[in-house]
């Protein structure tokens, strides 16, 4: 399926439907984005004029922000001599474009920082079942991880069997016994045996019921101790298994990186879950954890629903630290919830500029379900800087009111709608008649401003593959008036709708 030419029109009237709930956006890694930022913006000021001093001193504000974002020293250290190094070079100096020269130098260096990475699984191939085991300390959101893996897990297709092998922490097995009723998914749990015995029981249980995988989640303990490592090490050697992934919480910060060291010195470690990645951590154990493990983050936690657990992509993230967004994941996230017809209709009403509040009330309840509307905004190219998003669920809630409370004809030709239909409206939906003139008022301004998104979803064609059916072709004469008499003549059409 074509990216581009799907779903041009749904992720532009998604991010015009995030703006109509406010104006803002700020969380991980929103200080290390701004100074990122500043550099930039200062060496591009400079032109061909820059010079090694001035990289060096621009680099001192990033070292300090890097510091800041409580990524590990030794790991801020290499970084920035790594980006000096290459960023001073004559090649880089002496090119046409220095700082857009250096942005991609960074860029770079942030990608093999937390790269590269194979978020693919170690599946068995002899019939036997496939086994994983998550370990970290406890309040790292292991069980919760638990039960989203054996959700990734099923949506590929696979027959996963939750193992409660906790039994330290109280109510962790009644936990990931109601996370698995959710998902309908089996959990095994015996409090008459120890852990590592209960974890080798289930390996030929599961291959016995027919269960081609295992999610093991064992006990955690507030801080690393010789109980914890000998209960994990028994488990591992009992059960054996393909997998062993560390859930590291990474609001935890620095701390997160120091546990993570020890668990891989005692562990097989295969790699790293993150959690908690959607929240205000400051990001230093996403940019430390690889270089100070040696283990790749392959997953990461990105929401506290079951749906909410993903592969990790480095030069994604990469995009985003450097506020350029990451459009490529908005698209797919957009084509989990909109479907093709639905798509091609947004696209005929972006053509003809004749959008309607019904189409953003579709669209709304469709951006409920894509994730945290922060984490969305964070991946439009230019929207890291914004700030004071009301995002919550009364937000959502009082927006879908005010439209619901309208009439079809409201809905569709808004201007109207006078002070007596607002009255009516506000009292109808359980909001002032303010609340009433801002939504309209911010659904203007943003019909008006699509031709804005329109641009962010050409950047789509250019980055995901596949999505530009002609990329990478060599136009005949003949395509290519053809194309320039079609752009022309949709122009034409544009202004007379206008009229």
């Amino acid at each position: 399926m074509i990216f581009g030419r799907r779903l041009r029109a749904p992720v532009a009237l998604t991010l015009a439907t995030l703006l109509l709930l406010g104006e803002g956006y700020g969380g991980m890694f929103e200080n290390l984005t701004s100074s990122l930022g500043s550099f930039f913006s200062k060496i591009a000021g400079k032109g061909r004029k820059l010079t090694e001093a001035d990289v060096r001193e621009g680099l001192r504000t990033v070292r300090l922000s890097l510091l800041e974002a409580d990524v590990a020293l030794p790991v801020v250290k290499d970084f920035i001599e790594k980006i000096t190094a290459k960023a001073s070079s004559v090649d880089v100096l002496a090119s046409v474009e220095p700082s857009q020269q250096i942005v991609k130098v960074v860029h770079d260096e942030l990608i093999n920082l937390m790269g590269p990475v194979d978020s693919s699984l170690n599946y068995r191939t002899d019939g036997s079942p496939t086994v994983i085991l998550l370990a970290g300390l406890q309040g790292s959101g292991k069980t919760t991880t638990c039960a989203k893996l054996a959700a990734l897990l099923k949506s590929k297709g696979r027959q996963p069997l939750l193992v409660a092998a906790d039994q330290q922490r109280p109510a962790a097995i009644e936990q990931l016994q109601v996370l698995g009723a959710q998902l309908d998914v089996p959990v095994y749990s015996d409090m008459a045996i120890k852990p590592p015995e209960l974890c080798a029981k289930a390996v030929a249980l599961a291959k016995q019921q027919g269960r081609d995988t295992l999610v093991l989640d064992t006990a955690g303990r507030l801080q690393i101790d010789a109980v914890l490592m000998n209960e994990l090490a028994e488990v591992q050697r009992l059960s054996k298994p393909d997998e062993v992934f560390l859930v590291v919480d990474s609001l935890a910060g620095q701390d997160a990186v120091n546990s993570a060291r020890v668990f891989n010195e005692k562990l097989p470690i295969t790699g790293v879950i993150l959690t908690k990645l959607d929240g205000d951590s400051r990001g230093g154990a996403a940019l430390s954890v690889k270089q100070v493990t040696g283990k790749p983050i392959k997953f990461v936690g990105v929401g506290e629903k079951l749906d909410r657990l993903e592969e990790f992509h480095p030069e994604r993230m990469a995009t985003r630290i450097l506020g350029m967004g990451d459009i490529v994941s908005l698209v797919e996230k957009a084509q989990a919830v909109i479907d093709k017809d639905q798509a091609e209709k947004f696209q005929e009403k972006m053509a003809r500029d004749t959008l309607s509040l019904d189409d953003f009330l579709t669209q709304l309840r469709a951006v409920k379900k894509m994730g945290s509307v922060k984490d969305l905004l964070g991946m439009i190219p230019g929207f890291a800087g914004l700030k004071e998003l009301d995002t919550s669920e009364d937000q959502f809630a009082k927006v879908e009111a005010v439209i619901c409370s309208m009439t079809a004809e409201e809905r569709e030709q808004p201007q109207v709608i006078g002070a007596s239909r607002k009255k009516r409206i506000a009292a109808g939906a359980g909001v002032s008649m303010n609340d009433v003139s801002h939504l309209l008022k911010e659904f203007e301004r943003v019909t008006k401003h699509l031709s804005n998104f329109s641009k962010a979803a050409k950047f789509v064609d250019r980055m995901v593959p596949g999505a530009n059916p002609n990329q990478g072709r060599v136009l005949s004469a003949d395509e290519k008036k053809a194309i320039k008499k079609r752009r022309k003549q949709e122009k034409l059409n544009r202004k007379k709708n206008r009229r």
